[in-house]
């Protein structure tokens, strides 16, 4: 199989919704090619916005439960995608909605049980990227790196702004990648709170001023001295970021246009000391007009903001293109990245 028609599927913790991406790769000339040939969100109604953000409070029995519902859930929304336009696909790649991300204690739960998107498609389906290289003693983050670097190697800097910021580049010592900070698992939680799912073009963050205080001890937290290979997760926001932000006397506004400010600086100070170059930013927060602002002011690389299909997709068709490394038996996790003890070929296979 030397052209692959892969269904990409991703859910972020900024609870936006499930976003679909039918793309296809082939190799040419020892490059990588691919294409996205359609894409879609749906967006989670608030049964499943409940469902998915009450998710870990739930017992094992209704955990395991909401895993196969949630899977046949995804299934039957690329039923209705393909069909739509009749297309077809070789196989799945589902990242699924992450639950717990806790590294450090042996475990991370994706939902979506990948058996149940095999069954109601009858696709070869792709899932649970993360739980072997943490098996490996790894992070079990970032994955994206490695599709960055094989699909978008021209950019020196590859940045995604989504429910946390994350960032890929090589130095003198090869290819880097690792988790930075926060940003629409914050902005949003902040937005809903004025009865909005996110700030718009960050036009609620513009309306607020700095909060010195809080932009102090955000930019003091203990993560950001650490060295890599490390990441972020839900766990880690509401046990350490949260707290600081809910006991700030700012007001919600200020609230978030300090956080926008945090994110920006957290940005420059992980890659400002590197030779400049071109930086490609996706995801959510690249929709965010004052966030890119702040990031201009704050980085002195070079913004390269692409079209939106790919900055809303990007994670997608990584994860895609990841799924079709692991149908290939090809290294798809790399050690270098996560700490783990060795490169891995991550992903359980569901055939039918």
């Amino acid at each position: 199989m030397n052209s692959c028609r892969v269904i990409g599927i991703m859910s972020g913790t900024s609870l936006d919704g499930l976003d679909i991406v039918l793309c296809d790769f082939n190799k040419q000339n020892n490059r990588w090619i691919y294409r996205i040939l359609d894409a879609k969100t749906i967006i989670y109604d608030t049964a499943w916005k409940n469902r998915l953000s009450g998710a870990s409070d739930l017992t094992a029995s209704d955990l395991l439960k909401l895993h196969n519902t949630y899977g046949e859930y995804i299934g039957q929304e690329i039923n209705r995608f393909l069909k739509k336009k009749n297309y077809h696909a070789d196989i799945i790649a589902s990242h699924g909605h992450t639950i717990f991300h806790q590294p450090s204690s042996g475990f991370t739960f994706q939902l979506g049980h990948g058996a149940s998107i095999a069954a109601t498609t009858g696709i070869t389906t792709i899932s649970d990227f993360r739980s072997l290289d943490v098996a490996l003693g790894g992070q079990g983050a970032p994955l994206v790196p490695l599709g960055d670097n094989m699909l978008f190697a021209e950019y020196e800097f590859r940045l995604n702004l989504g429910g946390f910021s994350n960032i890929s580049y090589n130095n003198a010592e090869g290819l880097q990648a690792y988790d930075i900070c926060p940003v629409n698992i914050a902005l949003n939680q902040l937005a809903n709170s004025l009865d909005k799912d996110y700030d718009n073009e960050g036009m609620l963050a513009r309306s607020g001023k700095i909060h010195d205080h809080l932009l102090q001890q955000l930019n003091n937290l203990d993560y950001y001295s650490l060295k890599g290979p490390k990441s972020l997760s839900r766990e880690w926001f509401e046990r350490s970021f949260l707290p600081v932000v809910r006991n700030s006397s700012a007001g919600t506004r200020d609230k978030m246009h300090t956080i926008v400010q945090h994110i920006s600086e957290q940005i420059g100070f992980a890659i400002n000391h590197l030779n400049k170059g071109r930086m490609l930013v996706t995801g959510g927060g690249a929709f965010n007009n004052f966030l890119i602002e702040k990031l201009r002011n704050n980085v002195k690389h070079t913004i390269i903001l692409p079209d939106e299909l790919l900055i809303h997709y990007k994670e997608a068709l990584i994860f895609a293109f990841l799924g079709y490394l692991r149908y290939k038996n090809q290294y798809n996790v790399l050690a270098s990245f996560t700490g783990a003890r060795s490169n891995s070929i991550s992903g359980s296979v569901f055939k039918t």
